[in-house]
Parts: structure tokens; sequence; C-alpha cells
């Protein structure tokens, strides 16, 4: 279980990394700036997000997750979303800082905008459609067994999309990788971690505010169902065309779930093939990372992982214990409770 729990985090660095140098950008300008992504490579001085940006450097994915699995740990599993709102401000303003153009996604930076006019952040996530809680929400999945208490992941995952993604969609995308991550951990290989996260978001269909936008889960198991036989070339052009890759968690959410199935035994591949897609690459693969790396952490590749490590200074260990120590505690405290134990 602890070999699956880094892996999740580490999967989710290591896409995160390789879809670095590619994020926001199209196919075509990848293949003009990069040719074909293999491994780890430097961000091109042209590129939107992160200008010559070195190879193995993370993005907000895996710093916001980082940022989650804190007050998860701090808060002996409860998220606060007072805490959140300040952890996620205080980020931004410190990569704001440093020069940095890899800031908040759309729905957090109006949500937070609505914090700093003074807004309750228990109300500002409502409008809020995007991957931001998704690709953030690995550490729910390792602090939380979903077999063991749906209910009790469930309302992790809400607590960790109200301030900035407190929607249907919201809760869809980050339920399912949520409960991906958290069947994995439980050793479930990826294809039975993918049922399972569909009906987890099946089993609780009234979490979030109600918005115009797809759902996500009816979204993820139409792309599941429609690239069933497509592969390489063909799978891609699937994806861009029918599913879509940009930061809308209707569209970036589906896909990464894709790709943990068709790559499910070669989770570098898919990563790379990930970074290659074009649009919001580096949120895609590091969703994809985490579920991969969680069902399959032997399969992650051992250099490429240490050189994003090294290069983006990262302790992935001991974050991992901490977020495991909650998952056995909270088991425990279910099975000791009284009415648990009612026949």
């Amino acid at each position: 279980m602890g070999e699956r729990a880094l892996g999740a985090l580490t999967g989710l660095a290591l896409g995160d990394a390789l879809g670095m140098p590619t994020q926001s950008m199209s196919p075509a300008q990848i293949r003009r700036c990069y040719g074909s992504i293999t491994g780890l490579r430097d961000a091109v001085p042209e590129q939107p997000i992160a200008p010559s940006m070195p190879a193995g450097s993370v993005t907000d994915d895996t710093e916001q997750a980082l940022i989650l699995a804190g007050l998860l740990t701090d808060g002996g599993g409860r998220i606060d979303p007072h805490q959140l709102a300040d952890a996620l401000l205080r980020w931004e303003d410190d990569m704001r800082a440093r020069g940095s153009l890899d800031l908040l996604g759309p729905s957090t930076k109006l949500a937070l905008e609505r914090v700093r006019a003074g807004a309750d952040p228990r109300c500002t996530g409502r409008e809020g459609t995007t991957n931001g809680a998704a690709m953030r929400v690995a550490p729910v999945g390792i602090a939380f067994s979903l077999s063991t208490d749906g209910n009790a992941l469930a309302r992790a995952v809400h607590a960790s999309c109200l301030v900035t993604h407190d929607t249907r969609q919201g809760f869809e995308a980050a339920g399912l990788l949520a409960a991906a991550v958290s069947a994995a951990i439980d050793g479930v290989d990826a294809a039975g971690a993918l049922k399972a996260a569909l009906d987890f978001v099946a089993a609780h269909p009234e979490e979030g505010h109600w918005t115009e936008r797809a759902s996500v889960a009816a979204r993820t198991r139409l792309a599941l169902e429609t690239s069933r036989d497509l592969h390489g070339d063909a799978l891609a052009e699937h994806l861009r065309t029918y599913v879509g890759t940009s930061v809308e968690s209707a569209e970036s959410v589906p896909c990464a779930l894709v790709i943990v199935r068709e790559f499910a035994q070669r989770p570098l591949d898919g990563l790379c093939f990930a970074a290659e897609l074009g649009g919001d690459t580096d949120t895609i693969a590091a969703m994809a990372g985490a579920v991969l790396g969680a069902s399959s952490p032997q399969l992650l590749p051992a250099e490429p992982v240490r050189q994003v490590l090294a290069r983006s200074r990262l302790r992935l260990a001991p974050v991992c214990e901490a977020l495991l120590a909650l998952r056995g505690g909270i088991g425990r405290s279910r099975k000791a409770s009284p009415e648990r134990r009612r026949p």
C-alpha cells in the first residue's frame, strides 16, 4: 500500500513534468518545437506558460496537490475552506513574486478573487467547472479508502472542491480521480479502478451545484466506449477531436482516464502520449500519472522519476506516510464506532 500511495504522487509529478514543456500549445507547435516527446524536456523560450523551464520541473498540479496534502494531514483528515483559500492565495502570491506565469486556473482564480474581496470561501466555488480540483485531489484518494467508507471519501472530495469547484462537474471530476487512486491503493488494477471511480460518482449524485456544463462522468463513459478500439495516432486524433484536451473537466478528465486504460502497463509511454496531445497537457498527464502510478508503481521509470524529484526538490515519501496514517486511523475509527457494529 505504501508503494502504491507513493506511486500516485510520483506518477502525478512525473506526468506534470512531462507535460510542462507542451502545456497550452497546439499539436503543430509541439511537433515544431520538440518533435516527438519520449522523455523529460526543457521548455522552449516560446513556451507560453513556462518559458525555458528546465526539464523535470513540476507545475501548479503537483504544488497544489502537496498544499492539499498538508492541509489534510494538519487537519486530521479535514480540509478547512478558509485555510485552503489562504494557502492557495499565498501560493499564487509567491509564484507572482518569483515572476512565474504558472498561476491559478480560471475557476480557482475567479473564486479566490471573491475571497480576497471578502466573500465566504464556502460559497465562492459555485461556478467552477474546470479541472483545478481534480488535478490536486490525489492526496484525498490516499487518505481515504473507497472500500472502507465511500461516504467519508465523498465528503473529503467535496471539501476539497468547495472553495473553487463546488459544482456537479467539479465533484465528478475530483471524485473520479480520488476514487480511482483510492481503489488502486487498495490493490485494484487500472481497469478496476476506473470502474470503481465511475460507480463511486454515480452513488453520490447530489454533490455540487448544478451548471449547464456536460456531466464529467457521462463524458468519461462515452470517451471510454468510443475509443475502445483505437490506438496510437488514431487514438490521439480521437481524443483531440471528440473528447477535447482543454482545462474543462468534461474534456480533460475523460481524456486522462482513457490514457489510463490504454497505457496501464506502459505508464511512461502514456504520459509522453499525453504530453503530445496539445492543450492542457501537464494536467492531463498529471491526472493520468496519479492513477497509473497508484495501480502499477513498479512500472514507473526510475531515472526520469529521480530527475523530477531532484529538479523540483520533492520529498514525497513523508507526505505519503502521513496520508496513509490518516487512511489507517480513519478506517480503524469507523470499525470501532458503535453504529458500525450494530447488526
